[in-house]
Parts: C-alpha cells; structure tokens; sequence
C-alpha cells in the first residue's frame, strides 16, 4: 500500500519546485509511475544529490568555522597594534634624548617632560588613566594595602601612593600601592 500523502492543487501551486517537503502532483506521479527498479534508481539518485548537498554544507561550514577561528587567533595577536604604534613615537623621544650630545640638565629635563606629556596622550587615547588615590577612601578593589600608618586623617583612607594603578576603560590592570590610615592610639 503506498502511504504518499496526496497534495491539494493549492499546495502543488504555492510550492517552489525545489523546496523540501511534499513534491507537487506532477512530481509524486512521476515517482508512483514505473517499475519498481525504477523508482528505486530515482530515490537513490536522490539520496545521492542530498547526500552531496549535506557534504557540501558541512564542508562550508566547517570553513567558516576555520576562518572564523583564524580571524580570532589574529585579533588576539594584532590586537595591541595600535598601541604598540602610538608608544613608537614616545621610544624615538627617548632615544633621540640618549644620544644627544652634551646635554644640559634642563634640556633633559623639558625633554623628559615632552616625552611624558607624548605617553599620557598615548594612554588618553586608549582609554589607559592612572589611579592615584591620595585622600580617598581605601578600596580593596582598586588599591593594594602596603601597610597602615598612624595618621589624623580619617581611619581606613589613603594617606601615601607608593606606587599609582592604572585602569584600562574600567578595568583594573595594576592597584595602586598604597599606605591606610588608622587612627592615632592615646
């Protein structure tokens, strides 16, 4: 008994050609028609063009994955480009203030003062700020306890940056060193 289900004229009119599901009129006679050799050679032929379509869409797919993993793979390891480009121009500074010959004190020093106006400009850019903390309340967050000092300031606020932090957009990438107060003991 054949169990191929019977297509209204408004399925057989609505439906592409080349859609899956239910085939039109025309199609499912062919395939009722004929011997059973043939419609068994017509079914293979099938199988083998949807078994190619599948080989050729994971084929594709397992590309994108491929590039998709290359792009990532590169993002990680350009990633800093731009950066390392901008902090070249501050190494020239430095190393153009190296070999200068007979320089004086201020001179170095204006230089020093270029070169870092150069590397905070750089940092500006990329969204690199500094931490310094002096006077605000301790966050363990933010800032690295060093150690405590007997101060008239409010107890558990920053009185000494040993060393400024730096945040990258608002993420921490190094706390700063700091001393704490505590309260003066009678």
């Amino acid at each position: 008994m054949d169990k191929t289900p019977e297509l209204t004229t408004a399925e057989t009119e609505s439906a592409p050609l080349d859609a899956p599901g239910p085939q039109p009129a025309a199609a499912a006679a062919d395939c009722a028609a004929g011997t059973p050799e043939e419609r068994l050679k017509t079914a293979q032929l099938a199988a083998a063009e949807h078994h190619d379509a599948w080989l050729r869409a994971k084929a594709e797919a397992d590309n994108v994955r491929k590039r998709a993993q290359v792009e990532v793979t590169n993002a990680h390891k350009f990633a800093v480009e731009n950066f390392a480009t901008e902090l070249l121009a501050v190494r020239d500074s430095l190393e153009a203030a190296l070999v200068a010959e007979n320089p004086s004190i201020e001179s170095m020093k204006s230089g020093v003062e270029l070169t870092l106006k150069q590397l905070a400009s750089v940092f500006e850019r990329f969204k690199l700020s500094e931490i310094n903390p002096l006077g605000q309340k301790f966050d363990p967050h933010r800032h690295q306890a060093i150690g405590t000092a007997e101060s008239d300031a409010e107890p558990n606020s920053v009185v000494q940056v040993l060393q400024k932090g730096y945040l990258l957009h608002d993420r921490v990438i190094r706390p700063a060193l700091v001393m704490v107060a505590k309260a003066v003991e009678n």
